[in-house]
């Protein structure tokens, strides 16, 4: 199709605002499935985003739109997750893009990831099409929202168009304003092949599907293609589109959104940002690529029989191949045996990518306590970055130790401001923004250690709001701290899977903890097991489990009661 009936544009909000609904209206709208193939959230066909009811990947799929004027267009969908761990699928899809619908609910209003997302858009140079959805809730109030997107986002809240995802109110007029608003793709299909990689999987019988947008020029099957950031050629099996099941076509030109399948063996071969181009006539002006992603979360997965490590080793590679947010190398511990340290975008991201692991590749996993990254300026000049305990230098070579830090961005309700505020306070927070951006919506800027922030402060924030408050960071630095590495022990031996890095003040509680919780956890032995907590060689807590006594009159059946009593006896003063 030429590219001036071409439309691509993508759905961003915050999480459950209704991105994935308003695909399933738009598609049956389109006609791109029939009424006994629809189903609920159809483009979240992963098992854990039906379970857990949010989009992990993005989608995308071309539909087929014939417009009130007449004239027939391509719209290339594409839906992105709400999660901040995801932030990155988000603006891989966006760089596809010449547009994103903005979409915020009627009743909450705008989030911290609807300010996150409309930024990631801006920064792209996207037109915005702001939508207000779930206009059909009693608590809907559109004023209210239309007055926050031009107090807080900066969007013309009188443009935004009301929507009901669940019963296709106002789709229609979604469609035409997308129609008319969105800027067709600028390309020219004459020019050199430029093609930008932004997803890829792998097919175990057809190699490495590529998720392509095309810049300039055209791709078809036979031709002889490169790689430009590898070098790698290859030659072209089969180009298409997804409806959203994959359908062949004879051609992608300029504009358009598809994959293409080239006997690609290997995971590595591929990378997401590289830009592809006809091996004859290749293109002088490559797409720059995207911001290589920098982990935030690192914990160590282990096969649970070593006997897996090969099977964990592939499954990262095809993961990583599907989702390069995530980093793998590996590691071995004494105590577990061979497996990876892996890094990881934030706690929900290190879950799914777990999760696919076991159910993808049938493995049982352990992992080890999650970390984030610190930096080590050693007395002789280097730098060192740490994410593995296990690898901390020794404390009289280092001069200081550095840990990163997160701008925070939390919007609430101003009558629970208090309770935010005392939480944020206690994980070593330090404000830099309060402000009412209207009567009832707060904002608050803080800056916040990230290893106060990874594992429970979410839960934490959304109970002191009683769910009302939303969350939103972003890495903004390292700051010099007071750290520590604290040690686990049992009967003397260190546990280097337990070792954990963390702040001086937080060292005694958290060693208290561990210990308490392992203590719980060890079965009952022969002999006492003894559980510290170390800093160093300084013990600041301690457990205990009691040795279990054998059962020395399990073969007394009957008899005189003098005969188990004497055996007692006896075991009595065995144990003195």
């Amino acid at each position: 199709m030429k590219p001036d009936r071409i439309r691509n544009f993508s759905i961003i909000a915050h999480i459950d605002h209704g991105k994935s609904t308003l695909a399933d209206r738009i598609l049956e709208l389109t006609g791109a499935l029939t009424s006994r193939e629809m189903e609920d959230q159809v483009l979240d066909d992963m098992a854990l985003e039906r379970e857990r009811g949010i989009t992990i990947k993005a989608r995308t799929v071309a539909l087929n739109y014939r417009a009130r004027d007449g004239k027939d267009y391509l719209l290339n969908l594409i839906d992105t997750p709400g999660h901040v761990d995801f932030s990155y699928e988000v603006s891989r899809s966006l760089a596809a893009c010449e547009a994103a619908l903005l979409l915020v609910d009627a009743s909450q209003g705008v989030e911290a990831q609807t300010l996150a997302n409309a930024y990631l858009a801006l920064e792209n140079n996207l037109e915005i099409l702001p939508v207000i959805n779930k206009i059909d809730l009693p608590s809907a109030d559109v004023d209210r929202v239309r007055e926050q997107l031009e107090n807080i986002v900066g969007v013309k809240g009188s443009e935004a168009l009301l929507a009901c995802a669940k019963d296709g109110r106002g789709v229609p007029e979604i469609l035409e304003a997308i129609v008319k608003q969105v800027p067709a793709p600028a390309g020219d299909p004459q020019a050199p092949c430029r093609a930008l990689i932004f997803d890829s999987w792998y097919d175990q019988y057809r190699g490495v599907v590529v998720l392509i947008r095309i810049l300039d020029g055209s791709v078809a099957p036979g031709m002889r293609i490169r790689f430009l950031a590898t070098g790698l050629k290859y030659e072209v099996e089969e180009v298409g589109i997804f409806t959203p099941k994959l359908k062949k076509q004879s051609r992608l030109s300029a504009g358009e959104v598809g994959y293409l399948i080239a006997g690609i063996k290997k995971t590595e071969d591929t990378r997401i940002g590289d830009t592809i181009t006809e091996d004859a006539r290749p293109t002088s002006n490559p797409f720059p690529g995207f911001q290589k992603i920098k982990p935030m979360v690192f914990a160590g997965i282990y096969p649970t029989d070593n006997t897996d490590f090969e099977v964990l080793r592939d499954g990262l590679e095809k993961l990583h191949l599907n989702d390069p947010a995530f980093t793998h190398e590996p590691e071995t511990s004494t105590a577990l045996g061979f497996g990876f340290r892996c890094g990881f975008l934030g706690m929900l991201h290190m879950e799914i990518v777990q999760q696919r692991l076991e159910r993808e590749f049938g493995l049982d996993l352990i992992q080890t306590a999650p970390g984030v990254r610190y930096l080590m300026l050693m007395k002789d000049g280097t730098k060192i970055e740490i994410s593995n305990p296990a690898k901390l230098p020794s404390v009289q070579a280092i001069d200081k130790m550095m840990e990163p830090f997160v701008t925070a961005t939390i919007l609430t309700q101003p009558a629970f401001v208090g309770g935010i505020l005392t939480l944020v306070e206690g994980r070593r927070g330090i404000q830099k923004e309060l402000r009412y951006l209207t009567p009832e919506r707060v904002l608050l800027v803080y800056e916040l250690p990230l290893n106060e922030i990874i594992t429970d402060f979410y839960d934490r924030l959304k109970t002191v709001s009683r769910g009302y408050a939303s969350f939103d960071y972003q890495l903004s630095g390292w700051w010099e701290s007071k750290l520590v590495k604290l040690d686990i022990l049992v009967n003397g031996d260190p546990l280097d899977a337990l070792s954990l890095i963390l702040h001086r003040d937080r060292a005694y509680q958290r060693g208290r903890w561990l210990c308490s919780k392992m203590r719980q956890l060890i079965p009952r032995q022969m002999f006492e097991v003894v559980i510290q907590a170390a800093l160093g060689h300084k013990v600041i807590a301690r457990e205990s489990v009691s040795a279990l006594r054998k059962n020395v009159i399990a073969k007394c059946y009957g008899g005189d009661v003098t005969r188990k009593r004497k055996l007692l006896e006896k075991q009595k003063e065995g144990k003195k």
